[in-house]
């Protein structure tokens, strides 16, 4: 069907993710983590994957797109520039480890606020968003069970403590099927009162 649908003009499929990007520094540091990783438990997924705490995932028509940034537009609009702390390492049993976000609840609200718009992000019934309730920064995906296991012994006692102000969230988006995300459009947080977003929407 999907197949079908791409050979139409204006009914190509992208695939995209809203994130909060890390500063350079602490994206260096991190990526310093995935590279031990890599080396000690013998993962190459840890080399996939830039740092970054993913807001939600989705698939949607090349079509949609304009419709999509307006709305996210005025999502960034109406939220404040946070902090950032991250904390230590977390896992997914018994698959993924990850950097811990400690402050949580500012970033749950802007998913909230994003889940809003949902229909709007949902392709079909095989293709629905993904919020992430859980903020976090992975370090390696896919494990093994074994790999898991022995990675988590160690990891479950490291400590990691970072931070950065995210003043605005990234629209990345990819052909379906290709491997590499491109940056759509950065939205600034600009902790606006409703009228003032609406007059600069419709302006």
């Amino acid at each position: 069907m999907l197949d079908n649908m791409q050979k139409l003009p204006g009914y190509q499929v992208n695939e995209y993710q809203l994130i909060l990007d890390p500063h350079e520094e602490l994206k260096q540091r991190i990526l310093q983590v995935k590279k031990d990783f890599f080396e000690h438990f013998d993962a190459p997924a840890a080399w996939w994957g830039k740092p970054m705490v993913t807001l939600a995932r989705f698939s949607q028509l090349e079509m949609m797109e304009e419709r999509i940034l307006h709305r996210l537009r005025a999502v960034a609009m109406g939220h404040h520039p946070m902090k950032v702390e991250l904390k230590d390492f977390g896992s997914f049993p018994a698959h993924s480890i990850f950097i811990q976000v400690a402050t949580r609840e500012p970033i749950r609200r802007l998913v909230r606020a994003v889940k809003e718009n949902q229909r709007l992000l949902k392709l079909d019934q095989e293709h629905k968003p993904h919020f992430i309730d859980e903020p976090h920064i992975g370090i390696c995906t896919r494990l093994l069970p074994w790999q898991y296991e022995k990675a988590w012994l160690d990891y479950s006692t490291r400590h990691f403590s970072g931070r950065f102000i995210a003043a605005s969230m990234l629209l990345l988006k990819r052909r379906l099927g290709s491997k590499a995300y491109q940056v759509i459009e950065r939205f600034e947080f600009m902790n606006l009162p409703v009228s003032t977003r609406q007059g600069q929407l419709f302006a």
